[in-house]
């Protein structure tokens, strides 16, 4: 165990609202429902989906019907969900690098996979046009380790390329769209979708906590019918219990307040780590900051990536290279690192960010 771990996909647990969860828990268990403990409906049960679809409309410009909307357990579930109502005859294209963890859950599923490499836009339309491909997954909001938020003319020649051809969809992961530090939030691709191509993916694990394993999705309604043709007969995988606490949770006003909080003390940590990285901005550069809850540094020339998280290693520091999220060829001489800050208060920032300007040599 290091003494201090930057990972990216931290989340802080200490800003949990305990008080609140209880006493939501209480309430809806303060009458004796036998409803509660029946198995409910497959879909999710249709208030939650209710509460879902009135906050990604308000937050996100996501437009969508509770009836488009499926809930499950995890985002991993989600994916092996949506392979059942696709099918297997599609090749999926990810951005390189991605995010990990969803390729390898499409994998292992059985599909084709092809790496579409990215300029500062995000995914390249010309390189996905000459794949194979038939579906492409997509982090738009803030792409998934590169932080690049994609342009509209880039989304809309992305919705293009969906157009083109019977059977294309997109896959639109908006994993951490609620973190943003600077300028409007973009509104999610899937609002400006007109044909129906966009499959639109959210968690509650990132903005409330990993354990609560609640994740969705958006079908589009061309999909729908096959999901209750062929998939309606999956029970679902989430409490009764548990999607009535989010859905008080959410429309109680709680998580609107639970995110500002959580979003201002992100910006805190955000802002300190900048400033103490300071020293080193002769060496580097930062990018995809302004959003999320990890930054990147690129090394202009120098030490390669692993001389730097073995440098950090040696002081009792885990950083993380972007070579782990490479699915494709490695084009890359430049060195980079991400450097994730939802896990270490203000404090741990300024002694780990100190150290590391120290052994990186600024």
């Amino acid at each position: 165990i290091y003494r201090y771990d930057f990972t990216p996909n931290g989340v802080d647990l200490n800003s949990f609202p305990y008080n609140v969860w209880r006493k939501l828990s209480k309430d809806i268990l303060l009458d004796d429902r036998t409803e509660l403990f029946r198995s409910g409906d497959p879909q999710g049960e249709y208030g939650f989906r209710g509460a879902i679809c009135n906050y990604l409309y308000q937050a996100r410009g996501v437009d969508c019907s509770p009836e488009q909307i499926v809930i499950g357990a995890g985002s991993d579930y989600i994916l092996i969900l949506l392979s059942m109502i696709l099918g297997k005859e599609h090749t999926i294209a990810f951005e390189d690098p991605t995010y990990k963890q969803a390729y390898r859950v499409i994998q292992t599923l059985g599909y084709e996979t092809v790496p579409v490499t990215m300029d500062h836009n995000g995914m390249r339309i010309s390189e996905l046009e000459d794949s194979e491909a038939d579906i492409a997954y997509v982090t738009p909001s803030h792409q998934y380790p590169t932080g690049i938020v994609m342009p509209i003319k880039r989304r809309m020649e992305l919705l293009k390329w969906a157009y083109g051809k019977e059977g294309r969809y997109i896959i639109e992961d908006d994993y951490d769209s609620e973190f943003r530090y600077k300028g409007k939030p973009i509104p999610a691709l899937q609002g400006y979708d007109a044909e129906d191509k966009v499959i639109y993916l959210g968690t509650f694990s990132k903005s409330i906590a990993p354990a609560i394993r609640l994740s969705y999705m958006v079908l589009p309604k061309s999909l729908l019918d096959v999901y209750r043709t062929n998939v309606n007969f999956i029970n679902s995988t989430v409490s009764k219990v548990d999607q009535m606490i989010v859905q008080h949770f959410i429309e109680d006003g709680y998580y609107e307040r639970h995110l500002n909080k959580t979003r201002a003390m992100y910006k805190g940590r955000h802002d300190t780590l900048i400033e103490e990285l300071k020293p080193l901005l002769g060496k580097c550069k930062i990018s995809g900051e302004h959003a999320g809850v990890h930054l990147l540094l690129t090394f202009e020339d120098g030490y390669s990536e692993q001389e730097l998280i073995e440098l950090a290693k040696k002081s009792d520091i885990r950083v993380y290279g972007m070579s782990d999220y490479r699915v494709g060829e490695e084009n890359s001489r430049k060195a980079t690192i991400l450097l994730g800050y939802a896990n270490l208060s203000e404090e741990q920032i300024k002694e780990a960010a100190r150290t590391l300007c120290k052994c990186w040599g600024a």
